[in-house]
C-alpha cells in the first residue's frame, strides 16, 4: 500500500477510489484470462496479464504481479505447460489481496 499512499500523497478518498476500482475492474480481467486459457488464446492472455501487473503493483500486491509476469513470460516463451497452474495461483493471490484491500477501505 506503500505506492498507492505515495500516489495519492495519503488522500483516502483518492486511495478508496483506486481500490473500488481495482475491486470493480480485476474479476472480469481474470474471467477474460480464464476463457483465454481454456480457449488456448496465448495472445489474449499474455494481454490480460500484462494489463493486471501495474494495477497489482499499486495494490501493493507483489506475488502476484510476479505472477502474472511469468505468465506473461510462459506465452512469451511459449511454455504452455505450466500456464493453468500460474493462473490458478494468480488467482488465489488475487482472491487474498481482494479480501485485504475490501477490509482496509472499509477503515477509511
Amino acid at each position: 500500500m506503500r505506492f498507492l499512499e505515495s500516489f495519492t500523497r495519503g488522500d483516502k478518498t483518492k486511495m478508496k477510489r483506486y481500490i473500488q476500482m481495482y475491486l470493480d475492474i480485476s474479476p472480469g480481467i481474470f474471467q477474460q484470462m480464464k476463457t483465454a486459457l481454456d480457449g488456448k488464446n496465448w495472445e489474449s492472455l499474455r494481454i490480460n496479464a500484462h494489463s493486471l501487473k501495474p494495477q497489482a503493483d499499486y495494490m501493493g500486491v507483489p506475488k502476484l504481479k510476479e505472477c502474472l509476469v511469468r505468465i506473461e513470460e510462459g506465452v512469451v516463451e511459449r511454455k504452455y505447460s505450466n500456464l493453468s497452474n500460474l493462473y490458478d495461483e494468480a488467482c488465489k493471490l488475487h482472491l487474498e489481496s481482494t479480501k485485504f484491500l475490501k477490509n482496509h477501505i472499509e477503515t477509511f
